[in-house]
């Protein structure tokens, strides 16, 4: 699978007691989606059939074809589980759209003044927040709101950002008063 056609949706944890069963994390909005897209494959080629899947709170419990014993769940420990750009749905919603649609956009002003590029979406749990690295090479956090991104065009490949004025009234070049950047 070329890179460009891969979707990074889950990563492999910790096993999860003796038989062969692991904790994943998956990057869906649902955990148990991940079951939904046929075999997944890590980035060396290696191809996982879910065998077993249950939800656990936020994580899902997985076990896979040929993974019988937590010495083997263990050595998967880390692996990333990937899927095809083509497996997952097209959505009729123009205000909907995957993470990995924004890394790459280019970020301006309502000027139209460039800001940088997108190169991560995170969330930390408080709400999704776009990084955006600015040109000389530092980043910045950024909300992922539609009061700081306003408009997002994807055929353009750019996405428009109001910062908010606690983020505008701070020059990234200057080391703040009293400590250190």
């Amino acid at each position: 699978m070329a890179d460009d056609d891969r979707i990074l949706i889950a990563r492999i944890g910790a096993p999860h007691g003796v038989k062969g069963a692991v904790r994943v994390k998956a990057f869906t909005g649902d955990p148990a989606a991940i079951g939904e897209y046929g075999p997944l494959v890590s980035r060396e080629g290696r191809v996982f059939v879910i065998r077993h899947l249950r939800l656990d709170k936020t994580v899902a419990i997985v076990s896979f074809a040929g993974i019988d014993d937590r010495d083997g769940a263990q050595a998967l420990n880390g692996t990333e589980l990937y899927i095809r750009r083509s497996a997952l749905p097209a959505s009729d919603d123009a205000n909907e759209f995957y993470h990995i649609d924004l890394i790459g956009l280019v970020a301006v002003t309502p000027d139209g003044e460039r800001l940088g590029t997108v190169v991560a979406v995170h969330d930390f749990g408080a709400g999704e927040m776009l990084e955006i690295e600015r040109m000389g090479g530092k980043t910045q956090l950024l909300p992922f709101t539609r009061a700081v991104v306003p408009q997002i065009d994807l055929a353009g490949g750019r996405l428009v950002i109001v910062a908010p004025p606690e983020v505008e009234a701070r020059d990234d070049t200057e080391t703040p008063q009293g400590g250190e950047p």
